[in-house]
């Protein structure tokens, strides 16, 4: 346990303890291109190390009681809390969100919200059977050292998902950030470091054959994964010959449909940020919209004169909400895609025009209209700034045209009618299904995937019973 961060850190403050003494590789802020700092590269030596260290170092950490654990899961969020500045300003620079809106500021904050309530949750042994024949308790012990691998879009926010209830439930955890934001997660890790005990939570910023050794490492008993669908496949095949647990939030491509009873200008705002959060960056963010016939061009309508009010630029102004793609490779999915939707006929309502003269990978809001719900655009997770609007006319079409790809993260239905709306959310495929709001996850609500966006469960007690092994006491 350290004391670095008893007093608040700057950004320098904390970049100084994170950056390698020499060498490392240069992180690009995507907003201006300009240096953020040095990531270290961790080998597979040094993971070796970490996993060894985190091992001898659960016995203890389990044999601690949930009261204790938690009171050091308050702690951490109580640290994260005092350097929340510092923490937002190496996440906008280097993952690009603003520090303002539902961004960099809001993601540090619900890293101490997240912490709090796993730390506040009960969990106590259930009983099964109790009368004259016997009886029989359910337990849920450590699994051992959990393997977190986390994504670049919310690094800090996922990898506290994804740590908190490893560290509630007794185990020790090595995280595996995304090679793109290494740096916000490495932070982070620090932060916390400075409350709990040595040896039960590390980070290691390598490259794919780090990820992969985890994944195949016979001392890693669980792996909790964030990313797309293909990289969850290889994860599941790699950690068969283990037989590791596996909590996998895979790819979404959420479907929201709007019934001809919603009124447009009232739910506008909602199906906005529901789709461009995090500038579309977001796995459960709405990424295709199912609108009536009737209150097509006047849902359509509503959603320009809204884009049109959020300002996109450097996370570091203050003014703006909306930021730049974070890496070039996904910039270039987004553009590939609105721009077959424009040479199929699709109408560009707004956006779909970016400056390339500029720096930073910047793609401008992008409401796309009059698309085939074959077109990519639709059919295809863009995960980012551009929203495919597509027509239906009847409630069995939309329902259709929404359950038809093989992911199943999320959903929304739009309503005046809320009875009306279950109704339909009954009978879409996906994890979770959100009434009028898209994505609003609750840290005691459980969150998980259906079809190929993944399998398991997490945050509330029901995430917590993934991160341990049910274990039966039958007398």
């Amino acid at each position: 346990m350290s004391t670095e961060t008893s007093k608040e850190m700057t950004f320098e403050d904390l970049l100084s303890v994170i950056e390698p003494a020499t060498g490392g590789r240069e992180m690009l802020d995507p907003a201006t291109g300009e240096v953020v700092g040095r990531a270290p590269q961790h080998t597979l030596e040094d993971l070796e190390s970490v996993v060894a260290a985190a091992k001898a170092a659960q016995p203890g950490w389990g044999a601690l009681s949930h009261a204790e654990r938690s009171a050091f899961l308050f702690k951490a969020a109580d640290a994260v809390e005092a350097n929340a500045e510092a923490l937002a300003v190496l996440l906008s620079r280097e993952q690009g969100k603003p520090l303002n809106g539902p961004n960099a500021r809001f993601e540090v904050g619900a890293c101490a919200a997240w912490l709090r309530a796993t730390a506040s949750f009960e969990l106590e042994p259930e009983i099964l059977v109790d009368d004259e024949g016997g009886r029989a308790e359910l337990h849920y012990r450590p699994l051992g050292v959990v393997g977190a691998i986390g994504p670049w879009n919310w690094p800090m926010m996922i990898g506290i998902w994804q740590i908190a209830p490893a560290l509630r439930m007794g185990n020790t955890v090595v995280v595996k950030p995304s090679s793109m934001t290494p740096l916000s997660v490495l932070g982070l890790v620090h932060v916390l470091n400075t409350v709990l005990p040595e040896g039960v939570l590390y980070a290691v910023s390598g490259d794919r054959t780090v990820g992969n050794r985890i994944v195949e490492h016979p001392d890693v008993a669980k792996i909790m994964f964030t990313g797309s669908t293909d990289a969850g496949k290889a994860i599941i095949r790699n950690s068969a010959d283990t037989v590791k647990r596996l909590t996998m939030e895979l790819g979404g491509n959420d479907a929201g449909i709007v019934l001809p009873d919603a009124d447009p200008k009232a739910i506008a705002e909602g199906l906005f940020w529901g789709a461009f959060i995090n500038t579309g960056q977001t796995c459960a963010a709405l990424k295709r919209l199912y609108v009536h016939e009737d209150i097509y061009e006047e849902t359509v309508t509503a959603l320009a004169e809204v884009a049109a009010a959020m300002p996109m630029g450097v996370g570091l102004d203050e003014n703006n909400v909306l930021g730049p793609l974070q890496n070039r490779a996904q910039y270039q999915i987004v553009a590939n895609l609105v721009d077959a939707a424009r040479d199929s006929g699709a109408r560009i309502v707004t956006g779909g025009n970016p400056d390339e003269s500029q720096p930073g990978f910047f793609y401008p809001t992008t409401l796309v209209a009059d698309v085939d719900n074959a077109n990519p655009l639709v059919a295809e997770e863009q995960f980012g700034p551009a929203l495919p609007i597509v027509k239906y006319s009847t409630i069995d079409e939309a329902i259709e045209m929404a359950n038809a790809l093989e992911v199943g993260l999320g959903a929304s239905v739009w309503s005046s009618n809320r009875d009306k709306a279950r109704e339909v959310a009954a009978r879409i495929e996906a994890g979770t299904v959100w009434i009028n709001k898209h994505g609003a996850v609750d840290p005691r609500v459980p969150f998980g995937g259906a079809k190929q966006s993944g399998y398991g469960l997490e945050f509330g007690v029901e995430g917590l019973k993934h991160l341990a092994q049910p274990q039966v006491i039958s007398y």
